[in-house]
């Protein structure tokens, strides 16, 4: 994936994908790049903090009409207290602009120590040049797990690395390394144990409240500029089948961010303006190998729900449906099945004796809901039940014969059905 940040952009294969309506096989001019993120704008985190002074007195004179300014001609022909008077006027301006920047002061220096560097050296796949290795540059938050202090990144980043050969950086200089990790290759999420209970845990948001339009922040080293920050929006939710890296990451449910991301900071924390992390930043998609505004992240519901097992039991246990899904789902093949609109996900072969058969699931049936989520289409099923526990009973509502069918489901463990990577 991406080497050391500054040859980041010379080492990536660029991947160009046919038309479709979805982002991973829509613009052929857009290439998505799992890669370190975050970076841009450098905000300075160890500034003191300043408030402002009177915060009710200046809300109170900023209510009032405000002078009009001398004209563009007559500048040059100021007198002293004219001078005097437009500069009192623009610190009592400015002021009101302070109380707000405050909290991105405030917000940074609560979150910088939750956020870490990671240097990796890996053995290289095919030997070039005499050289053996290559290093690899990323970022995390560190959290705690049934615990144990741990740093949630990118499997890409730690993949194939030895313990030894990883290097964590702390906000204060620090370096040291993991006692133990574990990855996902489904979701490209990485764990790190590392031996220090000492270490300042990062808040966890709930990822369920985020709308598009929220402030976030994106925190990490983008070529290698450790605990950059920069600032942006949530652009869109649920992003899915995007084709990344070499295998791709199966499961996927990234929220999309136009706040700057670059190679060097996969594994940094999106971070909402109450400071809590709610995404790991993982890729981009760009023309150049830069941010281009559209960088992708992993919802921290997903990530905790990886990390957790990966923590407790070495591995991640997926519940299994047991449906095959229609991708090419039409709004002709919809209106022909009752439906005026292309929703759910549309049901083209059921394994025999699984979950879905044993609940009375057939073919040409459309889920609507499951688990009391309506369903946007089949990567957005194939998402919800990734992220669901297994030996659960779950509600589903399918469409079957221009009529809505409310069932119960008792998932399965996907292991039992599929070969799973490691």
């Amino acid at each position: 994936m991406c080497p050391t940040a500054p040859s980041c952009a010379n080492f990536f294969s660029f991947h160009f994908f046919p038309h479709s309506h979805k982002i991973g096989r829509a613009d052929r001019f857009l290439r998505i790049l799992v890669v370190g993120i975050l970076a841009g704008i450098g905000l300075e985190t160890s500034e003191h903090i300043v408030y402002a002074e009177e915060p009710a007195s200046i809300a109170a004179e900023s209510s009032k009409t405000l002078p009009a300014l001398p004209s563009v001609h007559s500048l040059s022909d100021l007198s002293s207290s004219e001078r005097e008077t437009m500069y009192h006027e623009l610190k009592r301006d400015a002021e009101l602009l302070e109380l707000q920047s405050s909290v991105l002061r405030r917000l940074i220096q609560l979150v910088s120590p939750t956020v870490v560097h990671i240097d990796t050296r890996k053995p290289l796949l095919r030997p070039r040049n005499g050289k053996a290795s290559e290093e690899e540059a990323g970022s995390g938050v560190i959290t705690e797990i049934g615990g144990k202090k741990v740093v949630l990144t990118n499997r890409h980043v730690i993949h194939r690395a030895e313990l030894d050969n990883i290097v964590i950086r702390l906000h204060d200089g620090r370096e040291m390394h993991p006692v133990r990790m574990w990855s996902d290759t489904g979701t490209d999420i990485g764990v790190l144990e590392v031996n220090d209970d000492k270490l300042v845990s990062a808040r966890i948001g709930n990822v369920n409240t985020i709308q598009i339009g929220d402030t976030v922040l994106a925190i990490g080293s983008p070529f290698g500029l450790s605990h950059s920050v920069t600032m942006g929006i949530v652009s869109a939710k649920g992003r899915r089948d995007l084709e990344l890296g070499d295998g791709g990451v199966k499961f996927q449910d990234f929220l999309q961010t136009d706040a700057a991301i670059n190679p060097g900071n996969s594994g940094g924390p999106l971070v909402n303006l109450r400071g809590e992390v709610i995404g790991l930043n993982t890729a981009i998609a760009s023309n150049s190998g830069g941010s281009e505004g559209i960088g992708f992240a992993i919802p921290m519901s997903m990530v905790m729900f990886v990390a957790r097992q990966l923590v407790e039991t070495g591995s991640v246990s997926r519940a299994y449906l047991g449906v095959t899904l229609d991708r090419k789902f039409s709004q002709k093949t919809a209106e022909k099945l009752g439906l005026n609109r292309t929703i759910g996900a549309r049901v083209s072969g059921v394994q025999p004796q699984s979950p879905a058969a044993t609940a009375g699931i057939q073919s040409d049936d459309i889920i609507l809901e499951f688990d009391g989520v309506s369903i946007e289409d089949d990567d957005h099923l194939v998402s919800l039940v990734s992220v669901t526990a297994n030996s659960r009973t779950v509600k589903m509502i399918v469409f079957r014969n221009k009529k809505q069918i409310p069932m119960s489901l008792d998932l399965a463990l996907r292991e039992h059905f599929e070969k799973v990577s490691p």
